[in-house]
């Protein structure tokens, strides 16, 4: 078995995706501190905080690892040799092993974060753990997507709140839709790129079960109604004014969102890189809402 470099292992694990498991940690944390200044009765465990976004990624990481192993074993990537695992440089059982070791120390620092904060945080952990593993279970009966908003969108504001103030905030679950959305989005784009693919090996995904047309037009809304959701929120007094700064990202997502309705006169290829293109927009968006939730607070 060949040797690997630590740049090898952290490659691996497709470390371009961990913002969509990172921000919605940040931006809850943010949102948290800008609350607890309104209310003065909360204070931000900022060590928490910290541990609650190691505690995600490492989660992130198992997931892809595990996922990558399925999609190796049942013939979903054949062909895609820019993959370790199609190309002969990883072993199938080196990204077992690797996923596990990713998946136990994400539950370590849950069970650190039970030390610190008390067992309420232990469910989100049991339920995140669960839907980390059977991710690539749900994905191939059309249900990754729902996986994904829970994993990457409800359960991770309603942990950081647990973790970081104590107590379930209902007013940051806000924040699971806009940011959660997106996140689904990357998802999306992925499947709807490589239907053919996974009918090929047998799957079925969310993507494939509404065909090209309506597949556009859920991804458009993916992209757009984030904003839509931020808005009302602003409106309704739930998040401070300068949340809209993530609207210098909306004309980005119009043009993400133009490109996407090329899937239906110029095929798959025209789509190939929007899983990295949507996930940098769930970066940008959660970073301005994110600087926006601070200066509020610092203003």
């Amino acid at each position: 078995m060949a040797k690997h470099t630590l740049r090898e292992w952290y490659l691996a694990t497709r470390p371009w995706s961990f913002t969509v498991s990172a921000m919605p940690v940040v931006v809850t944390t943010a949102f948290l501190w800008w609350y607890s200044q309104q209310c003065g009765t909360l204070s931000v465990n900022w060590w928490a905080a910290l541990l609650a976004l190691v505690g995600i990624v490492a989660f992130h990481a198992a997931g892809n690892l595990l996922s990558d192993y399925n999609d190796h074993r049942t013939g979903v990537d054949e062909g895609v040799d820019m993959l370790p695992l199609v190309n002969g440089s990883f072993q199938p059982r080196e990204f077992v092993r690797f996923g596990v070791t990713m998946l136990l120390i994400g539950i370590a620092v849950g069970f650190t974060l039970i030390a610190m904060t008390g067992l309420d945080i232990l469910w989100v952990g049991f339920v995140g753990a669960l839907l980390t593993v059977g991710y690539s279970w749900l994905k191939y009966r059309a249900l990754g997507d729902l996986d994904i908003l829970l994993t990457f969108g409800v359960l991770p504001v309603i942990g950081t709140s647990i973790v970081v103030v104590g107590e379930v905030c209902l007013p940051a679950l806000a924040l699971a839709l806009p940011v959660g959305l997106i996140t689904v989005g990357v998802l999306h784009v992925n499947n709807t790129r490589d239907a053919q693919t996974d009918k090929n090996a047998g799957i079925r995904t969310f993507a494939m079960l509404i065909g090209g047309k309506w597949a556009v037009r859920v991804y458009q809304l993916e992209l757009l109604l984030p904003f839509v959701l931020v808005a009302l929120m602003v409106a309704l007094g739930v998040m401070p004014a300068f949340s809209l700064l993530c609207f210098v990202v909306f004309p980005r997502a119009y043009k993400m969102c133009r490109r996407m309705s090329l899937l239906l006169t110029d095929g798959a290829g025209a789509i190939a890189d929007m899983d990295v293109a949507t996930s940098q927009q769930q970066l940008f968006f959660s970073l301005l809402l994110s600087l926006g939730l601070v200066i509020a607070t610092i203003l």
